[in-house]
């Protein structure tokens, strides 16, 4: 990579992800060609909030490429607990490590984390604001079923407070694609990343209904209504539940179209979908895996 530290989509060109996604599909056909290539790499992994995919896929790449990963744990079993800075625990574990791994839930805090060290930060979610991982897997995931040209996308759920919602939407802008915005009205994209994404030539269309867009559509990307995002429990409960997939939504997409979500999912994407050819969440997080060792194989080598 041509970064030292991955923060934003906004840093990623389109020759960045191209590099990224190639190595990732190398990976996939002939793991063990990369299997000792980092052999003696730490990566140190600080979530502040909760994980599953993330954190996993990560400790997974790492080890899959002969490293190994030191984990600071959950907050309260943390120095954290006593007190402790986010750049000051970032400047120990730097010590410890090649490369870290942040989440954590205030927006803008891998930036800042990222000027108190000098190995590469990734963010793995700072609150509602980017998750620049999880985007290079989706785009591979994207890549790998619908292609990244001449495509339209429809993105609904949590727009509001979605940060795979924003990365994902901002690194669309570097491809040939036309995005379509599927919200209730409290649930809208930011005004910041309606902006973003107008500066950046993005064809953006915002829909509160699918029906009127689904039939066009070669991607939907669903997401959960995030009920920890929510300052209010009352705001919650109007929106929850009222967007969901199942199989009879479905009758009126196209037979190619691929149904993606950042996982987890709550209800807005019945069970039923997932035995059908539309289903790709559970590839997609199994994308993962590649994805973050070609990120991590980049990297590091960059840094020898």
């Amino acid at each position: 990579m041509d970064h030292d530290h991955l923060v934003t989509t906004k840093q990623l060109s389109r020759a960045d992800v191209e590099r990224v996604l190639d190595r990732a599909a190398e990976i996939d056909a002939d793991p063990a060609a990369f299997a000792q290539r980092h052999d003696d790499a730490v990566l140190g992994l600080l979530f502040f909030e909760p994980s599953t995919r993330t954190k996993m896929s990560f400790e997974t790449a790492i080890k899959r490429l002969g490293g190994d990963a030191v984990d600071m744990g959950s907050v309260d079993s943390s120095s954290v607990k006593k007190g402790e800075s986010l750049a000051d625990t970032v400047r120990v574990i730097e010590g410890y490590a090649d490369a870290l791994v942040l989440r954590h839930p205030l927006e803008g805090s891998a930036k800042m984390a990222s000027e108190y060290v000098d190995v590469p930060i990734l963010n793995a979610g700072d609150g509602a604001g980017h998750h620049p991982t999880q985007t290079l897997l989706d785009l591979y995931t994207i890549r790998e079923t619908a292609g990244l040209d001449d495509l339209t996308v429809g993105i609904m759920g949590d727009l509001k407070y979605g940060r795979t919602v924003h990365s994902l939407a901002t690194a669309l802008t570097n491809f040939d694609a036309h995005q379509h915005f599927v919200a209730p009205d409290s649930l809208k994209l930011p005004r910041s990343v309606r902006y973003d994404l107008h500066e950046a030539g993005a064809s953006v269309r915002e829909h509160t209904e699918l029906e009127e867009i689904l039939p066009s559509l070669d991607v939907l990307y669903v997401t959960r209504i995030q009920r920890e995002r929510f300052p209010d429990e009352n705001e919650y409960q109007k929106v929850a539940g009222q967007y969901r997939i199942d199989e009879s939504t479905l009758a009126a997409a196209s037979d190619d179209l691929t149904v993606m979500h950042p996982l987890p999912r709550v209800d807005e994407i019945a069970p039923s979908v997932d035995d059908t050819a539309a289903a790709n969440y559970f590839q997609q997080a199994h994308n993962g895996v590649p994805v973050r060792m070609a990120l991590l194989d980049l990297l590091l080598e960059d840094q020898q």
